[in-house]
C-alpha cells in the first residue's frame, strides 16, 4: 500500500470521526462553575431558543435577510424553517433547496443557526406528497372495518371480501363471540341459535390526514399519504427524499449553522397495519394475532381479546420506535446533527396510546424528545405536567435537551407576561429548548407577520431570559430522587382510572417539592442499572423512591427488579393497590398477580390521597407548605444549580433546606445579575431564605467549598 493511499485512508477515517463527534451542546457535559459563570449572560448560540419561521411566498435573498434581521432583533440566534404556500418552487424541488442554501448563507453571516422541519407542513412522513406520487406501495396502511353484517339463527352468510383478513360474530344476547376464518377473501358463516352481529376487518392503504405545502387546495386531507411508519424501507426512502437531499446541498454546515431537523406529530389516526406485522408479532409473542384482529372493533370484548389487543399495541409500538424514530435518530447522529420531534396528543396519555403507542419507545432513540404546547394546554388557569414526559426520556437516556414547541393557535392571545409564565412552567418541569410560534415571512407584504406577543417591547428581554435559563438547565446532569411509573401497559388494556391516578400522583409530588421523572416498564426491566437500592440512569441520575399509580398490569420482570430495589433499601409506594395481573412475555398469558412471585410485604400500599411525607429521602424541603413553589435541580462539576418558580399570583416567602453544603448565590436570568445569598449550614444540609414575587423565578447556585 502506498504512502499516499495510507494518508488518504487516515484522512477519511479522521473525517468520519470528526463528522460524527458530538459537540458540547449535543451531549451531557460537566462544566466547571467558572465556565458556566462566564457563559451565563451570553450563552453559546447553540443553546438559543428558536422560532418557527413560515416560508409563505417567494423567499428571495432580500426577503430571507430582512426576516433574519427581524428575528435577530428579537434576540433569537436560531430559527426553525417551515415550508409554506405559494413558494417559488415546490417543497423538495431544486428551487426549495437553493432557497435553503441562501438561508444558510445569510444565517451564517449573522452567527445564527437553523433547524429545519422535516416535512412540508405536518405531520411528518409524506415528503411533500412524493410517496403518493412515486412510491404508493410504501404508503400508510390501516386496519378498518370492511363490513358489519347481521345474521339470525340458521342464516348463512357468504361474501366475497378480497381485502378482508379477519371476522368475528358476536351474540347480541350474551356477548359471546366466535372467530370466523377468512379463506382467500371469502367469508362463510352459518349463524347458530341467537342473533349475531358480524364485524369484518380488512387492511387497506389509509393515511392519517396531512397538510402539505404542495397541496394546491391548502387543505388537510389524504391526497399526500404518510408512509408506513412500521416499515423500515419506507423510513429509508423518507430519509432519501429529505435529509439526504439536504446533505447534498448544505451538508458542509451540518452541526455548525445547521443544528438539525425537527419532526412534527407523526401519529396514527387509525389502527396501524403493515404487511410485515403479523410475522413480527408471531416472532415476538409466539402466537397468531389474526383471529383476534376483528375483536378490536367490537364494543364489549372479552378479557382474552383485551389482552390480545394489548399484545398488538406492544408489538406495533416496538415497530414504530425501531423502524421510524430510531433510523432518523441514527442518521442524524451519524451526520453530526440532532433529530428532535414532538408527537400528536402528547399532552394526554389516554388518547396518545392509540395514536403513538408508547411514548418512551418512540422517543428513546431521538436526540431531543419533545412536546407540543398548543391552544391553551398550559396557562395561569391550567396547570399540566405533561412536559415531564419529554424531559424524563432525556433524563433517563442521557440526552441534554428536551423540546417544547409552544404557543401555536393560543387562545386567548398571549402577552409577554403570560408567555413567560408558560415557559417557566415548562422549564421547572425539565424543558430546556423552546421553539416559539410563529413568524410568517415578509415575502408577500414586505412585512413579517410575527405573533402579537413577539411585537411587545419586552419580548427581546424575554428571549434573552429564556436563552440564559435554558443554558443553565442544559449543562450538567439532572438530579431527581423520585421516579413515577408511567402506566402505558394498563392504558393499552383500557384502564382509564390508571391515567387519573398518574395525574394525581404527579400533581401532589410537585406540590410538595418532590421533583420526579416518569419511568417506563422497559426502563424498569432493562434500561436502568440497579445498584444498592437505587435505579441509576445512563445520565447518572439515581432514583431512591419509586411511586406506582393504581395499575391493572405489570410485567413479572419489572416486579422482580422492583422487589430487588426495595430489598436493597429503595422505597416503593403503590397507590391504592398492587397490580391485578402480571405478564410474562405476553399479555394473552397474563396471570392473577395473587399467584405471582411475591406477597408485596416489601412495599407500601398508600390508600387514598397523601402528601408524600413518608418519602424517606428528600432533595429540597420547605419550612412551610407551599404548593405553588416548584423547583428543578442539576449538578455540574463543582456546583449545584436549583431553579425555583413561584407559579402563584401571591408573593411567597419560605425557607428551603437542601442536601448540599457550600456557598449560595442567586442568579437572575432576566437581568444576568449574580449575587451572594445568606445561607446557614448544619451538618450535611444548608438552609436559605426564599422570597419570590408573584410568578417570579430564581436560580440558586450552590458552589462546593
Amino acid at each position: 500500500m502506498s504512502l499516499r493511499t495510507i494518508t488518504l485512508l487516515a484522512v477519511g477515517v479522521l473525517y468520519v470521526h470528526l463528522s460524527s463527534a458530538q459537540s458540547n451542546w449535543q451531549k451531557i457535559t460537566m462544566p466547571s462553575l467558572a465556565e458556566v459563570t462566564a457563559n451565563f449572560k451570553n450563552p453559546p448560540s447553540q443553546y438559543s431558543s428558536t422560532v418557527t419561521w413560515g416560508w409563505d411566498g417567494n423567499m428571495t435573498r432580500e426577503v430571507i435577510a430582512r426576516d433574519l434581521d427581524k428575528l435577530y432583533g428579537f434576540g433569537f440566534r436560531a430559527v426553525t424553517i417551515e415550508a409554506g404556500y405559494n413558494m417559488a418552487g415546490k417543497y423538495l424541488s431544486d428551487a426549495w433547496f437553493q432557497s435553503i442554501k441562501v438561508a444558510v448563507e445569510e444565517a451564517k453571516k449573522r452567527g445564527m443557526h437553523i433547524w429545519i422541519i422535516d416535512e412540508g407542513k405536518y405531520p411528518s412522513g409524506f415528503a411533500g406528497g412524493k410517496f403518493s406520487e412515486e412510491h404508493p406501495e410504501l404508503r400508510m396502511q390501516a386496519l378498518t372495518v370492511a363490513a358489519r353484517i347481521h345474521a339470525t339463527m340458521g342464516e348463512t352468510i357468504d361474501r366475497d371480501l378480497p381485502d378482508a383478513i379477519a371476522a368475528i360474530a358476536v351474540n347480541a344476547a350474551d356477548k359471546t363471540s366466535q372467530d370466523i376464518g377468512i379463506n382467500n377473501g371469502k367469508l362463510h358463516f352459518t349463524a347458530p341459535a341467537g342473533s349475531w352481529d358480524i364485524t369484518v376487518v380488512q387492511h387497506q392503504f389509509k393515511t392519517s390526514p396531512t397538510r402539505s405545502a404542495n397541496n394546491p387546495t391548502k387543505g388537510k386531507d389524504g391526497s399526500a399519504s404518510l408512509i408506513d411508519y412500521l416499515n423500515p424501507e419506507a423510513t429509508k426512502q423518507f430519509l432519501a427524499y429529505t435529509e439526504e437531499q439536504y446533505k447534498k446541498y448544505i451538508g458542509s454546515e451540518f452541526g455548525k449553522t445547521i443544528l438539525g431537523f425537527r419532526g412534527d406529530e407523526p401519529a396514527f389516526s387509525y389502527t396501524p397495519w403493515s404487511p410485515g406485522l403479523p410475522g413480527i408479532f408471531k416472532q415476538k409473542k409466539g402466537y397468531d394475532i389474526t383471529p383476534y384482529l376483528a375483536s378490536f372493533f367490537i364494543k364489549e370484548p372479552s378479557s382474552e381479546q383485551i389482552k390480545a389487543k394489548a399484545d398488538f399495541y406492544d408489538v406495533w409500538s416496538d415497530m414504530f420506535g425501531e423502524n421510524f424514530f430510531k433510523p432518523q435518530g441514527d442518521w442524524c447522529k451519524a451526520n453530526g446533527v440532532e433529530y428532535m420531534v414532538h408527537l400528536d396528543k402528547d399532552d394526554d396519555m389516554q388518547p396518545f396510546v392509540r395514536s403513538g403507542g408508547d411514548f418512551f419507545k418512540d422517543m428513546k432513540d431521538v436526540q431531543i424528545p419533545g412536546v407540543d404546547v398548543i391552544w391553551h394546554q398550559i396557562g395561569w388557569d391550567t396547570v399540566a405536567n405533561f412536559p415531564k414526559f419529554a424531559s424524563s426520556v432525556s433524563h433517563i437516556y442521557n440526552k441534554p435537551r428536551a423540546l417544547s414547541e409552544s404557543f401555536a393557535a393560543y387562545r386567548p392571545k398571549l402577552d409577554d407576561e403570560h408567555a413567560k409564565w408558560i415557559l417557566d412552567h415548562q422549564m421547572v418541569r425539565g424543558i430546556n429548548l423552546f421553539e416559539m410560534m410563529f413568524m410568517g415571512s415578509s415575502a408577500t407584504s414586505g412585512t413579517a407577520r410575527a405573533q402579537a406577543y413577539m411585537e411587545e417591547t419586552g419580548f427581546p428581554d424575554l428571549v434573552k431570559y429564556t436563552n440564559r435559563a435554558c443554558y443553565l438547565l442544559s449543562v450538567g446532569r439532572p438530579v431527581t430522587q423520585v421516579a413515577v411509573y408511567l402506566p402505558t401497559t394498563s392504558l393499552w388494556m383500557g384502564d382509564t382510572k390508571t391515567d387519573k391516578s398518574e395525574i394525581a400522583v404527579a400533581e401532589q409530588l410537585l406540590n410538595t417539592q418532590h421533583d420526579f421523572d416518569f419511568v417506563s416498564e422497559q426502563a424498569l426491566e432493562t434500561d436502568m442499572e440497579l445498584i444498592k437500592g437505587e435505579f441509576k440512569t445512563v445520565s447518572g441520575t439515581t432514583y431512591k423512591t419509586l411511586v406506582i399509580p393504581a395499575i391493572t398490569v405489570m410485567s413479572e420482570k419489572a416486579i422482580h427488579r422492583i422487589r430487588a430495589f426495595a430489598k436493597d433499601g429503595g422505597q416503593v409506594i403503590f397507590m391504592d393497590k398492587t397490580p391485578d395481573i402480571l405478564t410474562k412475555g405476553t399479555f394473552l398469558k397474563a396471570y392473577d398477580a395473587a399467584h405471582g412471585p411475591t406477597n408485596y410485604k416489601w412495599c407500601r400500599v398508600q390508600i387514598g390521597p397523601t402528601d408524600f411525607a413518608n418519602i424517606t429521602n428528600f432533595d429540597v424541603k420547605l419550612k412551610k407548605p407551599a404548593p405553588s413553589i416548584k423547583y428543578i435541580h442539576r449538578v455540574i462539576k463543582d456546583a449545584d444549580i436549583y431553579f425555583f418558580f413561584n407559579e402563584s399570583a401571591e408573593e411567597q416567602t419560605n425557607t428551603a433546606t437542601i442536601t448540599k453544603t457550600g456557598f449560595v448565590h442567586t442568579w437572575d436570568a432576566m437581568t444576568g445579575i449574580m449575587a451572594n445569598e445568606m445561607a446557614f449550614a448544619h451538618g450535611e444540609y444548608t438552609d436559605f431564605a426564599i422570597k419570590l414575587k408573584p410568578h417570579q423565578t430564581r436560580f440558586y447556585v450552590v458552589a462546593k467549598k
